[in-house]
Parts: C-alpha cells; structure tokens; sequence
C-alpha cells in the first residue's frame, strides 16, 4: 500500500490523496501504535511546523427539542434527556457576542455557534444568526455554525457576513447510519456538505467513535471525509459521552488509545485539515491527550461546556498545552 508521508522533518511537502479504500484506511487504523505514531508524526510536522494548536470556543445558542432523533444526543425530542426549555438566545444578538469576546479573551481564535436545528430557519431566527456570525468577524475571531440542514441561498447568506466554516459532521460510516439517525440520510448530509463548499464557506465534517460501530465502520467513516475533495478544513473526532436518556446511555468509555489511533490516522489520510480534538476530551485524560496532540490534533474545544457536555476547564488546558510544548494559534505570529 502507498504510504502518505513527508519526505523528511524538515520537508514542508506532503502528499494529498483522495482516493483511498476502505481496506488501506483499515490497514492504517490497525497498525502497530508505535508504527502508526511515527507516521502521523512525520506528516504532522511537515504539515504544521511549530506545532500549533487551534483553541475553538463552542457556544449553543438554541438548546434542545430538535426534531431529529440521533442516538447520542441529549438535545433530541425523542430522547427523554431533551434538554427544551433552556433559554433561546436566538434574538439576543449582544448577548452571543458578549461571550465571543469573553472566548476571545480566554485565547479562542474560533467561536462556534450551535443551533439544535434539523435545518436552519428564514425569518428573525436566521437574521439573527447572520448578525451574529458577522459580530464574531468583526472582533476579529473565526465564526463556525452549526444548524443542520440549509438551502443554497443560506449558505451564500453566511458566506457573504465572513462566515468562516460550517460544521455538519457525518458522524459515522454509511453503513452504520440507521442504527444511529432515521430522520435524514446520508445522502442528505452530503448534499449539504456540497451547498457550503459551493457557497465558499469551509467545511468543518468529522464523525463520533463509540456508538457500537466496528473497525470497518471507522475506516468507512474516515474513507468518506480523506476523499473528499478538497478534505475538509476540519475534522472533529469525537468520544461518545454517553448521557442518561438516549439510547445509547449504557455504552462503555472509549478506549483512550481508540482516540489517539483516530486521531493519528486521520492525520495521514487528511495532512494539512485541522484535526480537532472534540466531544469525550474530559474522559481521555493527560496523557492520552497529549498522545492525541503527538498523532497529530492540532486543535481542541476550548472552554468548559461543549453543548451540553462538559469539557476540561480553561486553566487545565492551558496547563495541559505547556506540558505537552506546543504552542496555542495565537501565540505564534504567522510565517
């Protein structure tokens, strides 16, 4: 099997390919760790010298009865842990921004919006989203959304106030789909993923690890993002927090070392996307974070909330980030 890697350390090219097999992404997820390791690594710093990390902040914004009904989520209407009732700050445009400049404050250079949306809504909802995302620009952070589906005309909308990227995460493979959402297709969330590339807006599309899929659903999962083209700008790889209430409630922790190999693989398949460490960091640990920033994540959510999970606390990161030597985006001037 070719093997994606750089031509040296010090070498700044790499190797972009968008034509992988689910078996040679397999391949990669079962190598030996040291081996897998070393291969990250070698794309890793030849795609991202200095070793920097990008601190995202994440705020949600609607909270709870969205219409889908995804296994792992406690904001679904048809899980008993919907959180509904928590208070809209849908209208309260100073508000959102308030806590953009709050992130800003902390060190976040990415603030992240969430909408527990099936799809974006016209009217006062959507004004104010555009509002929003332009504030964010304007303190001179990165502005991500996420909010479901959205049509052609929303996503050059967003385009047009600098949105940023657009999250929509695939969240597993084609094949283990249906046994995590019947309320949108595959197909849907690909489509998508085409209307924001198409409005010029980059494209943030990971997946979630621990919901009862295989290796092979893993290797399907990253086998869809590596290829497609151009990769995504970033790629959340997720830990299922598994909340009282949804489905999928009694599964066990990931695996730590699960992450890294996620982690370390989508490093090689995808070189130059930013690989964010995402939901489950908190149950991971020090050492298998930093295991995490050596495969290869070059950034984490950042703050203590991520939706309705918790997540570690600013300190500790900041903490966490000196012991492992790699430096925040902002602390580093661009090259």
């Amino acid at each position: 099997m070719p093997v994606l890697v750089a031509k040296d350390l010090n070498s700044k090219a790499v190797v972009l390919r968008y034509d992988w097999t689910v078996d040679q992404v397999r391949d990669l997820l079962e190598r030996p760790l040291m081996d897998l390791l070393w291969q990250a690594q070698l794309v890793h710093r030849a795609a991202n010298p200095g070793y920097r990390v990008q601190l995202a902040s994440l705020l949600s914004v609607k909270t709870g009865g969205c219409q889908e009904d995804c296994a792992y989520c406690p904001q679904s209407m048809h899980n008993s842990s919907d959180v509904e009732g928590q208070p809209e700050l849908v209208v309260q445009v100073q508000a959102v921004l308030e806590r953009a400049r709050a992130a800003k404050e902390a060190g976040a250079d990415r603030f992240c919006m969430g909408w527990a949306w099936r799809e974006i809504r016209d009217g006062v909802q959507f004004e104010a989203m555009l509002a929003m995302v332009s504030g964010v620009r304007a303190l001179g952070l990165e502005a991500c959304v996420t909010a479901g589906m959205l049509t052609d005309k929303q996503a050059s909308q967003l385009a047009k106030v600098g949105l940023t990227a657009y999250n929509h995460n695939l969240d597993t493979s084609p094949e283990h789909y249906d046994q995590i959402i019947t309320t949108r297709t595959y197909q849907e969330r690909l489509e998508t993923i085409q209307r924001v590339r198409s409005a010029g807006i980059s494209l943030c599309c990971g997946g979630i690890i621990g919901m009862g899929e295989s290796i092979e659903d893993r290797a399907s999962l990253l086998c869809v993002l590596a290829n497609i083209n151009p990769h995504p700008e970033s790629v959340p790889i997720n830990a299922l927090v598994a909340v009282e209430g949804t489905p999928l409630e009694d599964l066990p922790e990931v695996d730590p070392l699960e992450m890294v190999r996620m982690v370390a693989t989508a490093r090689i398949l995808m070189p130059r996307s930013r690989v964010r460490l995402s939901a489950g960091r908190e149950q991971l640990g020090r050492e298998a974070q930093i295991l995490c920033l050596q495969a290869g994540a070059d950034s984490i959510f950042y703050g203590d909330t991520l939706l309705t999970t918790s997540n570690p606390h600013v300190e500790a990161d900041r903490e966490l980030l000196a012991q492992a030597g790699v430096h925040a985006s902002w602390q580093v001037s661009d090259e």
